[in-house]
Order: structure tokens, then C-alpha cells, then sequence
């Protein structure tokens, strides 16, 4: 990992992306997207995660995160860990996933790839730790993380976007 994509002062709220293997577009079904927001409530409650704000793409999740008493990449690590699993669990499940073979195809090949995996990845390793340490960074990553799925031409407004802070931002 680069020494730029580092935590160094956990006083700080971090922008940070996690992408799925092969940029999969897993996150396009809400049984998925759900694990993921109950995923996040648990860290919050359980690992003292604050999430300030989110949004969860396709194939990727954006996070603006910060903590109160435990190390933010070791609660990143168990929320990767834990939503890998849960999500492939889902996929294996899920009778009227159509995708299912393929996506399973991709994580298995990725996961062998990898000495550090067993035999599945779902999460790229990285996750891009972004430190926010002035108002303009932050106002920065929180606009671009709100206006993410406008670009990608899911809504038209941010707030609309089911899958983000926007709408709590909006009083949603």
C-alpha cells in the first residue's frame, strides 16, 4: 500500500472506497446493498464506527468514516471481512440470482490469486484512506460522494438516491 493511502491520525474523518473484485457490479440488487447498511449499523453500534456519510455505487462504496476508540482499519478489515462473507452467502442462496455462477467464478479467481485469501475475495484489498483535516477536503469528498450517483445518471438529484447520505443530508 502507498504510503499516501495510509490512516496516520485516527482524530480525523477518512473518505475512503471500497471496490468489489473485477469492478463486479454486485450492488445492483437491494437484498445486497441492504447487507451493507446493516453491516455499517452494527460497526456503529457495536465498534464505535462513526459514519458521517456514504453512498453505495454498483461496484463500489464510498464512506466517509471516523472512530471513537478503536482503530479505523481494524473495524475496515471486519466490516470487509464480515460483508464478504454475508454477501457470498446471499449470491449462493439466492435462487433468482442470475448472475450468480459469474460473480462466484470471479471471487473464486481472485480469492486463489491472492496467498492472503483462502479461496474467495470479494473486496479489492485497498480501500484509499483519505484524510479530511480542513472543511474545504471535507466539503470536497462529501460533494463528490453525494453527487456520485448523479453522474452515473441513476437520479437526477442526489437526495433521490436511495443508497445514501443525501437523504438524510435532505431531512429524508
Amino acid at each position: 500500500m502507498s504510503r499516501k493511502y495510509k490512516i496516520y491520525n485516527q482524530a480525523y474523518p477518512y473518505f475512503i472506497t471500497s471496490t468489489t473484485v473485477n469492478w463486479i457490479d454486485l450492488f445492483t440488487r437491494n437484498v445486497y446493498r441492504d447487507i451493507i447498511i446493516e453491516s455499517l449499523g452494527f460497526c456503529r453500534k457495536q465498534k464505535g464506527l462513526l459514519v458521517f456519510a456514504y453512498c453505495i455505487m454498483t461496484n463500489h462504496i464510498h464512506l466517509i468514516v471516523g472512530v471513537r476508540h478503536k482503530r479505523l482499519p481494524d473495524i475496515i478489515r471486519d466490516f470487509k471481512s464480515f460483508t464478504s462473507r454475508a454477501l457470498r452467502k446471499e449470491i449462493e442462496r439466492n435462487a433468482q440470482e442470475s448472475r450468480k455462477k459469474w460473480m462466484l467464478k470471479l471471487m473464486k479467481k481472485q480469492g486463489i490469486a491472492k496467498n492472503s485469501n483462502k479461496d474467495f475475495q470479494l473486496w479489492q484489498h485497498y480501500y484509499h484512506p483519505i484524510q479530511l483535516d480542513s472543511t474545504s477536503i471535507i466539503e470536497q469528498k462529501m460533494d463528490y460522494l453525494h453527487v456520485n450517483p448523479v453522474k452515473a445518471g441513476f437520479v437526477n438529484k442526489p437526495e433521490d438516491y436511495l443508497y445514501s447520505s443525501a437523504r438524510n443530508f435532505a431531512g429524508l
